[in-house]
């Protein structure tokens, strides 16, 4: 194979990509899924993405794509389908059950012309996955579902109002995504158990993680912290990202009343935020901010002392949380509030860069902070095995070559079916 070729590896390949989150979403799994469709739109194939409108983390349609039904971009050779879909002010089963078939509708009543060579879809999403196998079974193409969460798991783990009725009906979706996929694609090894009991052989199952997708800090650290107001001799915990349920972040707020010597700081947004704000109330110590720019992202990270990643007790296999990378890269040492047995535990300890402390235990998680603040020399070693552990396994080009080799596996098994069944048009068997 040439230089040329090698660089092109899907020249004249037609893909279709399914996330619920693209761009301009900037957290979450939108990053992953519009890198993921441009490296192979630059890798020669059409690739055309089916998603909705942005509205992730503030569950607030962008205001930019308030009332539009249906609407086509050109996105860095992407050619992105937005469809119109429901989205929930507050979390309940209920509503996210009618968010999900909003999105389950208007994707297969309307979804992009012509025939893909593939479909990949992204899967916190169960109208995501089931989109995906319907139109791969519709085509006769490989179906390549990645599950970067297990929704099933999530309604019963996460404490979301009617999420055990939830859970079984979550669960059914994912089983009908998952189980004529030609691949399945998990975020973490922790997810294996969880997709297999949901019907799928182990031996069509590949671990692809997710990759660092933003950049080092690069500003001053000291001129940083100026400029947000935190003072030199004051430890600053920050949590960024989403503000939900499952991250059960009323033990900062816990934290923040037993410590008023150490700064709290809250960034991003979510459906819990207000209340979070409203329970925070007479907190001088606790500052909530809106999500950093993409330019300024990580240097605010670098400015912090420590940087919480928490999440109840009862969440165990249904997520990685996706704010860890950016963690990582950031340099600073990181404090989880997890369950030990976890899949967000593992990679704490696989990476040396954080220690885990009981979750919901405001005070257990005190103690890490005060510890870590009392002696800075240990605090920035720690801190720096983050940035080395991405290097070494969180790289883009890692993950991305992970992926295209999950696809050019696919591709291969729809190759070798049409010659066992004469089918020349390229299709899987199923």
């Amino acid at each position: 194979m040439s230089a040329a070729e090698h660089q092109r590896p899907f020249e004249n390949r037609r893909l279709l990509v399914v996330s619920t989150n693209y761009a301009p979403e900037l957290t979450g799994i939108g990053p992953y899924a519009t890198q993921l469709a441009e490296h192979w739109a630059a890798s020669g194939a059409r690739t055309d993405v089916l998603t909705g409108m942005p509205h992730y983390p503030a569950w607030r349609v962008d205001e930019r794509y308030r009332g539009v039904w249906r609407r086509e971009e050109s996105r860095q050779g992407v050619r992105v389908h937005r469809r119109r879909h429901y989205v929930p002010p507050r979390q309940t089963a209920l509503r996210r059950g009618v968010f999900e078939a909003s999105v389950l509708v208007h994707g297969i009543l309307a979804p992009p012309p012509g025939r893909p060579d593939a479909v990949i879809s992204q899967m916190p999403s169960l109208a995501g996955g089931v989109i995906g196998a319907r139109l791969a079974r519709r085509h006769r193409v490989p179906h390549i579902p990645v599950v970067q969460d297990l929704m099933g798991a999530a309604a019963a783990q996460s404490g979301i109002r009617g999420g055990g009725r939830a859970a079984a009906v979550a669960a059914k979706a994912e089983r009908h995504a998952l189980r004529d996929a030609t691949l399945v694609g998990v975020i973490h090894e922790s997810f294996v158990e969880g997709v297999t009991a949901l019907g799928v052989d182990p031996a069509r199952i590949r671990v692809v993680p997710n990759w660092t997708h933003v950049k080092g800090p690069s500003a001053d650290r000291a001129a940083t912290r100026a400029r947000l107001g935190w003072a030199g001799g004051t430890p600053v915990l920050l949590h960024s990202g989403n503000m939900g349920l499952k991250q059960g972040l009323d033990v900062l707020t816990g934290l923040a009343r037993l410590a008023p010597d150490i700064r709290v700081v809250l960034m991003g947004d979510g459906n819990q935020r207000d209340g979070l704000r409203e329970r925070a109330a007479g907190l001088p110590n606790l500052d909530f901010l809106p999500p950093a720019d993409p330019d300024d992202f990580t240097d605010v990270l670098a400015a912090a002392d420590v940087l919480a990643v928490t999440q109840r007790a009862s969440v165990l296999d249904m997520s990685v949380p996706s704010k860890l990378t950016s963690y990582f890269v950031s340099g600073r040492p990181v404090v989880a509030s997890v369950a030990g047995g976890g899949g967000t535990a593992d990679e704490v300890r696989r990476s040396g860069a954080g220690v885990l402390v009981a979750p919901e235990d405001p005070a257990a998680l005190l103690a890490a902070v005060r510890r870590l603040a009392a002696d800075p020399v240990a605090a920035d070693a720690l801190g720096a095995r983050g940035p080395q552990y991405v290097a070494q396994h969180l790289s883009r080009e890692a993950g991305l070559a992970r992926f295209d080799a999950l696809l050019t596996e696919a591709l291969g098994h729809a190759a070798a079916g049409s010659m066992r069944t004469g089918d020349t048009r390229g299709g899987a068997r199923r």
